[in-house]
């Protein structure tokens, strides 16, 4: 069956629960596969470094309803529990099709799993009812199992939203009490990463700890027993090419990858070879393309900057042609100079004419992007669904764009670099369901193999 945690609202504290959920359930000799909604990165990576299984992103708009089912259902496979994290609050949803299209509640839709509602209690007690009876009859298509009531400040408290609770017998699968010891830190785009939280395998076994004594498990075990649905493999009708060399940017700088993405690289015949930009003085030997993430470069700006061999070495091989691929702070890394939240410049690789300048304003959402010309990568029929969230922009603007975006009210605007071998845009695309896309980039890797 297993089940899908919603807030009422974001900031309502799923992801701390899910997390604690994640750890507890990691402690038994089971295998748990964990599922996020939306285009996020960095919850993902906090559910894997706790399960040990690659987390996955459920979104229907980087990828289709269908392909967020198949997913779900191939990815299960061999787990014996399944956990769904969602997004914002339950009917948040970007308003495409629908009002909660991409919604935690259309997710919960279309793979047909109820729902465990977490409500802030910091400021509730007998009004809990009201709220929690809103969101159970508010779509009669969601089925909810049950809700978490998180930041109950005392037992007298817990009497009172028991009380505002059982005329409606929904059942309670937990209580977690106000506590500020577990803080996971944040930055300007969300939660700082796992690979920088020096303390998280003890803030591991706190969250496991609080979670044995907070969740209702014998109610609540049952309900996240993985389906074990048979669907076939993932891109099964698309057959391997001869083997391509891929480098992948990835440490604390890069790391903002989908999983799926990779998986596809390497289902297509690619060797991912991992290396590291901040601490690495030159590429690995004999690779044919090089793919970028997002990440946080402008937080490791100093150190990028000061690796001078490894941006020397870089520029020459994507000078002599080496095709590249970069999304968000791959692009920033590529310019020719960051400019932090101090206002300190930083010299970066130099193939891009522009500065990345960080600033307050975010962008942020779903783009429909449309190539403006034919590239060996991209051709004008092409037409994709990316996602973009940063707070950095670029001073300068390319004279010849890779794509025109539009988000979701009609706006449009120009974006992206081709330069050489380089494509670079600060749109995040999840390829999942546009296999085509690494296939083109495969193919133009290969032919330029040196």
């Amino acid at each position: 069956m297993t089940i899908i945690i919603a807030g009422e609202r974001s900031g309502v504290g799923k992801t701390t629960i899910t997390l604690a959920l994640l750890s507890f359930l990691s402690r038994q000799p089971k295998t748990v596969q964990s599922y996020k909604v939306g285009p996020d990165y960095i919850d993902p990576m906090f559910h894997t470094h706790v399960t040990g299984r690659n987390c996955r992103n459920l979104d229907p708009v980087l990828t289709s309803p269908d392909y967020v089912k198949h997913s779900f259902l191939r990815h299960c496979q061999g787990a014996d529990y399944a956990v769904i994290e969602g997004v914002m609050g339950l009917f948040d949803g970007v308003g495409l099709d629908t009002y909660d299209y991409a919604a935690t509640a259309h997710i919960a839709r279309i793979l047909d799993v109820p729902v465990l509602l977490v409500l802030d209690c910091a400021r509730l007690s007998g009004s809990v009812g009201a709220i929690a009876q809103g969101y159970a009859n508010f779509d009669p298509q969601i089925t909810l199992a049950g809700v978490i009531l998180n930041r109950v400040g005392s037992d007298r408290h817990l009497t009172l939203l028991k009380r505002g609770l059982e005329p409606l017998n929904i059942p309670i699968l937990g209580v977690f009490r106000r506590q500020e010891q577990i803080t996971l830190r944040h930055r300007h785009l969300g939660l700082v990463p796992t690979a920088e939280v020096e303390n998280f395998s003890q803030i591991q076994e706190q969250l496991a700890e609080m979670a044995q004594v907070s969740f209702n498990w014998e109610q609540l075990l049952p309900l996240l027993k993985a389906p074990q649905q048979q669907v076939s493999p993932l891109w099964e009708h698309l057959k391997p090419q001869p083997p391509v060399r891929i480098g992948i940017a990835r440490d604390r700088a890069f790391n903002f990858y989908y999983q799926d993405n990779l998986d596809l690289l390497e289902h297509l015949g690619a060797e991912l070879i991992p290396w590291s930009p901040l601490n690495d003085t030159s590429l690995p030997p004999s690779l044919d393309a090089l793919y970028f993430a997002g990440g946080f470069p402008e937080v490791f700006a100093q150190v990028l900057a000061d690796n001078q061999a490894m941006r020397h070495h870089l520029q020459m091989r994507l000078q002599s042609g080496l095709p590249t691929y970069a999304e968000c702070g791959g692009l920033m890394y590529l310019c020719q100079r960051i400019t932090d939240f101090e206002q300190t410049s930083w010299e970066m690789v130099g193939i891009i004419p522009a500065t990345a300048v960080m600033g307050k304003r975010l962008t942020l959402g779903y783009r429909h992007a449309q190539p403006l010309s034919n590239h060996p990568i991209l051709s004008t029929e092409t037409s994709l669904w990316g996602h973009e969230f940063h707070r950095s922009q670029l001073e300068q603007t390319p004279t010849s764009p890779l794509y025109r975006l539009s988000d979701l009210y009609g706006n449009e605007t120009e974006e992206g670099w081709q330069l050489g071998a380089v494509y670079a845009s600060y749109l995040h695309l999840h390829w999942g369901n546009y296999p085509q896309f690494a296939q083109q980039f495969l193919k133009f890797a290969r032919q330029n193999a040196h």
